[in-house]
C-alpha cells in the first residue's frame, strides 16, 4: 500500500462578522505566496476573547461559503461552528492535523499584541509558521515568534467598521442584502435591552411559563448582561416554550444565536441575554438563581 502524504494547508480563522473583500484579498494573496495544497477558512462559533457576535455562526458560515467557496484551493470548514462554543486555535489545529498537515496560521497584524495570551501559545509557536497579514496603523512587532512571514497587503476596512459604518464597498454584492438585514435587526434590538427582556418575559408568560425571574448582571463579569429563568410545566412544555420564544423573537428581528435543548432544561443564548427554561425539579436541584444573586452581591461589595 502506498502511503500518501497529507495535504499541506494554511488555516485562516476568524469571526468573519461579516466577511468582506479584505478577507478575500488575504486568502488570494496567501494562496499565491505560500507553498500549500489548500487553505482552510475556519469561521469561529465564538471568538475565545469575545462574549458574543453580531449574527449567528450559521449565518457567518453561509456568508463565507458565498464569498470564498469558489476560490481555487479554498475549503470552508465548519469544525468550530458545529462545536457551538468558543474553540481555541490549538484545539482546531489538533483536529485538522488528523486530515491535513497544518503548516501555516494566518493572522491579522492586530493580533500580534495579544498573541502570547492565546491558549498553548508556546506549542503553536513551535509547530506552525505564523503568516501575518499587514494592516495599516498596526505595529508589526514580532518579538518571540519562532518563524513567520508577512503577507504584503493592507486591509483598509475591518468587519467592525462595516458593521458600524454600513460601508459595503468591500462586501460582495451577494451577501450585501443579508448583511444589511442582520445589521438592521441588530440596530432595532438596541432599542433597549430592558424592552427586549420585558418582551421575552411576556412571551414566556403568555405561553404559561411559571416563576419567571430576571437578573440584571450588567455590572458583573458574567457572560450575559441579563438572565431570565422560568419554570416549564413538564418536559414537553420545556421544548414548546423554546419554540414559542424563538419564533416570536425572529418575527421581531431578534435572534437566538444558540440553544442547548433537552427535555428538562433549555438554554437560549441571545448574546447579551440568556434564557433558562427548566422543569421545577431541575431548577430546585441546580439553584441557578442563588448563584446569580450571590454574583450580583459580590460585585456590589467589591465596588463599595
Amino acid at each position: 500500500m502506498v502511503n500518501q502524504s497529507k495535504p499541506t494547508v494554511a488555516i485562516y480563522g476568524g469571526s468573519f462578522d461579516p466577511p468582506h473583500f479584505g478577507h478575500q484579498r488575504i486568502i488570494e494573496k496567501a494562496i499565491e505566496d505560500l507553498d500549500i495544497d489548500q487553505l482552510i477558512v475556519l469561521p469561529t462559533y465564538l471568538n475565545p476573547f469575545k462574549t458574543t457576535s453580531s449574527v449567528s455562526a450559521k449565518k457567518r458560515l453561509e456568508w463565507c461559503h458565498t464569498l470564498f467557496g469558489k476560490i481555487n484551493k479554498v475549503v470552508i470548514d465548519d469544525f468550530e461552528t458545529t462545536q457551538k462554543r468558543a474553540v481555541t486555535t490549538f484545539e482546531s489545529i489538533e483536529h485538522l492535523n488528523a486530515q491535513y498537515q497544518v503548516k501555516y496560521l494566518i493572522i491579522g497584524a492586530d493580533n500580534l499584541s495579544t498573541l502570547d495570551k492565546w491558549y498553548k501559545y508556546e506549542w503553536l509557536n513551535k509547530h506552525i509558521i505564523w503568516v501575518i497579514a499587514t494592516r495599516e496603523g498596526y505595529n508589526t512587532k514580532i518579538d518571540g515568534l519562532r518563524e513567520y512571514r508577512f503577507l504584503n497587503i493592507d486591509v483598509e476596512i475591518s468587519s467592525t467598521e462595516i458593521r458600524d459604518k454600513h460601508d459595503y464597498s468591500k462586501v460582495d454584492s451577494k451577501i450585501k442584502a443579508s448583511v444589511e438585514k442582520n445589521l438592521l435587526g441588530q440596530k432595532n434590538m438596541k432599542n433597549t435591552i430592558e424592552s427586549r427582556v420585558k418582551n421575552i418575559v411576556e412571551i414566556l408568560d403568555k405561553n404559561k411559563a411559571e416563576e419567571i425571574e430576571v437578573f440584571n448582571l450588567d455590572t458583573t463579569d458574567y457572560i450575559a448582561k441579563q438572565v431570565i429563568i422560568a419554570n416549564s410545566l413538564n418536559s414537553k412544555h420545556t421544548i414548546a416554550l423554546h419554540d414559542h420564544v424563538k419564533k416570536a423573537l425572529k418575527k421581531e428581528g431578534d435572534d437566538v444565536l444558540y440553544a442547548d435543548i433537552s427535555d428538562d432544561w433549555v438554554v437560549m443564548d441571545l448574546g447579551d441575554i440568556l434564557i433558562h427554561v427548566m422543569v421545577p425539579e431541575y431548577r430546585n436541584k441546580y439553584s441557578l438563581e442563588t448563584f446569580l444573586s450571590e454574583l450580583i452581591e459580590e460585585q456590589k461589595k467589591a465596588k463599595n
